[in-house]
């Protein structure tokens, strides 16, 4: 069966065709769609079957450990007391509480201990670990945790309620029913009766704890303000006993008359210092105009002299004027002019003289001023400082009197407040309206094991989809020609199926014909191009080699061998691989020396050359151990030497990757083969092989497939799928 060439057309010789690889179509392997989504389904069945088998096995242990869960919830709205909300300025509307706050209180731990002391819950093996058996599973997780934490591990305590709190928790449930104020309180059980227990008698504690709580507070707070009330008593009493000892001490005024006396002295003071002080003003001038007038006369016309100065005076200007009346009579040698003269001269000496004692008795008067001038600013002086004392005594009094206000009323404050907590006190906690109490669940919640079965089921077959889908993405072994499609200078040579396991080294089986008519098909299809790209006829040297070892090149070329024996072409086998070679088991040679003995000098070619019944020409690999002494150049007499027989040589090499001796044969030979196993030869391998090939010849390459599984490739989406269709493994009966 040839699957890289084209039906050679019946009027051209053979001789003059080539290789046309036309089977190429423009499909790309790698497109997705429904049809090749289903056929990676068809092809990894198995492994999907095997991982939907250990899960559903896991998952099946799981689901029938399961207990039916009963589920049973309460209603509730949690009010303040209606009391607490009435008053003078209130509407009296009964506002419920805080409900996150509740919630908590719901939760807290008091409670949580209460409920599993009052309902027994330790004595359930639900919601006691320590009753329950430890079922391998777990035995095998705490000795995993204790080898990496290096703790031993340890059994539950029976007596310890810390192990029952989280899975009282974990089947409690409070919440608030949407943005309303109600408040669901839901728990699980196995037991019905108890799910409808919990949440009544979580509310009952709650009210009690809730009363307990108030309760204990208001009487902390009691004590507090006593405590306080005391301490403030004690405050109110020593301030007002301050006040009134500092006025007691101080004798502060404290009537408004006194107050009025001490601002009237003040002010007749200063009026007697004012007028003193015009007094002085008034002394001082007349002091000064007479001690400075020449004529005391002329300086008595300007101030206010005493009455008798003044007669004196006027009796003065009337003798001068007397004698100015004389003079304009008589002159002034006349005795009347000189009497009336001398009384004048007397009148002025008395009045001088008066004058005098005038102003020793303003001298005096003046110093009488001063003195009484300054008794009144010292007088002034103890006023101004009694006022300004009596007023810094009276703030202060003041103060003290509003420090003492000041704590009689924080006083008042702490009576009224506790006045209050005695008024909280006769009040409920809460008041609580539950809408629908906690009934018997009649039918456990959530679904039955058939519904997780299924759901099981459903994902088991998820996953094993999902991994099959990674494993494909990840594969990167060859499988097809398209998949080599970049990769110039090669040329197909045909898909190779898997050989059935008790024929691969059965000698009578291979060389009494082959049993299997696909296989047989493939390697006369690897002969036709093999023959079609050498003009028409086979090449005289074929070198089989592979990337890596186990790719099946041995089976290949000795059934190369064998096919070309069948069709009575002399051919001549040669088991190149000098380290590891194994020919000679299926060939049963007897010789002692091969192809190493050849190489190193040690044997002749007649030596070597063993001629089985089949008509085909072997030559074992011999010594292993002279490998490192061998000369691969020499394998070219062993090409001529054919040649001149007319016989093909088929070198069995040892891999590319593995040995440089098979680069030297693939530079003498006129064609290699390069064996790729299905579905385990990585692309990166058989390209670096080829590169490797490329560069110690510059020819063509043949690539066979080797190892196909049919049935599976023909799921694929690559071009090539058809070639092993049902009807063609039909045709030749193929059966892996």
């Amino acid at each position: 069966m040839t699957i890289s060439t084209v039906p050679p057309d019946r009027n051209t010789s053979l001789s003059s065709m080539r290789y046309d690889p036309r089977f190429q179509v423009e499909t790309r392997s790698d497109d997705f769609d429904l049809t090749s989504g289903l056929r990676l389904i068809r092809r990894r069945i198995v492994m999907i079957v095997a991982i939907v088998i250990l899960l559903m096995a896991a998952a099946a242990t799981v689901i029938a450990g399961l207990k039916p869960t009963f589920h049973a919830e309460s209603r509730l709205i949690i009010h303040r007391p209606l009391a607490t909300t009435l008053g003078v300025d209130d509407s009296g509307r009964n506002n419920p509480l805080d409900v996150t706050s509740e919630t908590e209180r719901l939760l807290s731990r008091t409670i949580a201990e209460r409920v599993i002391r009052d309902l027994r819950l330790d004595e359930r093996p639900e919601f006691n670990p320590a009753l329950r058996e430890i079922s391998p599973v777990d035995k095998v997780r705490s000795m995993l945790r204790g080898l990496v934490t290096g703790e031993k591990p340890s059994s539950p305590m029976r007596n310890s309620i810390e192990p029952i709190i989280p899975l009282y928790y974990k089947a409690l449930r409070v919440w608030r029913d949407g943005l309303g104020d109600v408040i669901k309180i839901g728990f699980d059980a196995s037991d019905p009766e108890l799910a409808a227990s919990v949440p009544n008698r979580l509310i009952s504690i709650y009210l009690d704890e809730r009363k307990d709580s108030i309760s204990g507070r208001l009487d902390a707070a009691e004590e507090w303000l006593l405590q306080r009330i005391a301490e403030q008593r004690d405050r109110a009493k020593a301030t007002r006993d301050a006040a009134d000892k500092y006025q007691e001490t101080m004798d502060v005024v404290s009537n408004d008359d006194a107050k009025v006396e001490q601002i009237k002295s003040i002010m007749e003071l200063g009026e007697r210092q004012a007028k003193i002080e015009q007094n002085r003003t008034d002394v001082r001038a007349t002091i000064s105009t007479l001690e400075t007038a020449d004529d005391s006369s002329l300086a008595l016309q300007t101030i206010v002299i005493p009455d008798s100065i003044a007669a004196m005076q006027r009796e003065l200007r009337a003798q001068e004027q007397d004698l100015d009346r004389l003079l304009e009579t008589f002159d002034n040698k006349a005795e009347a002019v000189v009497d009336l003269r001398a009384r004048i001269l007397k009148y002025h000496t008395d009045l001088d003289l008066a004058v005098d004692r005038y102003l020793q008795s303003l001298r005096a008067k003046l110093a009488a001023l001063d003195h009484e001038d300054d008794t009144v600013r010292s007088a002034l002086a103890a006023a101004h400082e009694s006022r300004s004392r009596s007023a810094l005594a009276q703030a202060e009094l003041v103060r003290l009197q509003h420090m003492a206000d000041k704590e009689q009323t924080a006083l008042d404050k702490f009576e009224e407040q506790r006045r209050g907590l005695a008024g909280q006190a006769m009040l409920p906690g809460a008041e609580l309206e539950v809408l629908s109490p906690a009934a018997v669940p009649l039918a456990p919640q959530g679904r039955g094991r058939l519904f997780y079965l299924a759901g099981a089921l459903l994902a088991s077959i998820s996953i094993a989809v999902t991994v099959a889908f990674v494993v494909e993405m990840f594969d990167k072994t060859v499988r097809s020609f398209d998949q080599m499609a970049g990769i110039s200078h090669i040329i197909p040579a045909g898909f190779i199926p898997r050989l059935k396991m008790k024929d691969r080294g059965n000698p009578s089986a291979l060389f009494g014909g082959m049993q299997d008519g696909m296989f047989d098909e493939a390697i006369r299809a690897v002969v036709i191009s093999l023959k079609q790209s050498n003009g028409g006829k086979l090449p005289k040297s074929i070198v089989v080699t592979s990337a890596h070892s186990g790719e099946g090149k041995s089976l290949v070329a000795r059934s190369l061998a064998i096919e070309l024996a069948a069709n009575g072409i002399p051919v001549l086998l040669v088991d190149a691989d000098l380290r590891h070679g194994n020919l000679d088991s299926l060939f049963n040679s007897g010789l002692k020396l091969g192809l190493n003995e050849f190489l190193s000098g040690q044997a002749g070619i007649q030596d070597i050359i063993h001629h089985h019944p089949s008509g085909i020409d072997f030559i074992p690999a011999g010594n292993p151990s002279l490998h490192r002494h061998a000369h691969p150049s020499d394998a070219a007499d062993i090409i001529e030497m054919a040649r001149a027989r007319g016989e093909i040589v088929v070198f069995d090499s040892a891999p590319v990757l593995a040995s440089t001796e098979t680069m030297h044969l693939t530079a003498l030979a006129e064609r290699t083969l390069v064996v790729v196993k299905w579905g385990k030869t990585s692309r990166r391998a058989i390209a670096f092989c080829l590169q490797q090939l490329k560069s110690a010849r510059n020819a063509e390459l043949f690539v066979a497939i080797n190892n196909v599984k049919p049935k599976i490739h023909a799921k694929y989406n690559f071009s090539d799928s058809e070639l092993f269709a049902n009807s063609l493994m039909k045709y030749h009966e193929f059966n892996p």
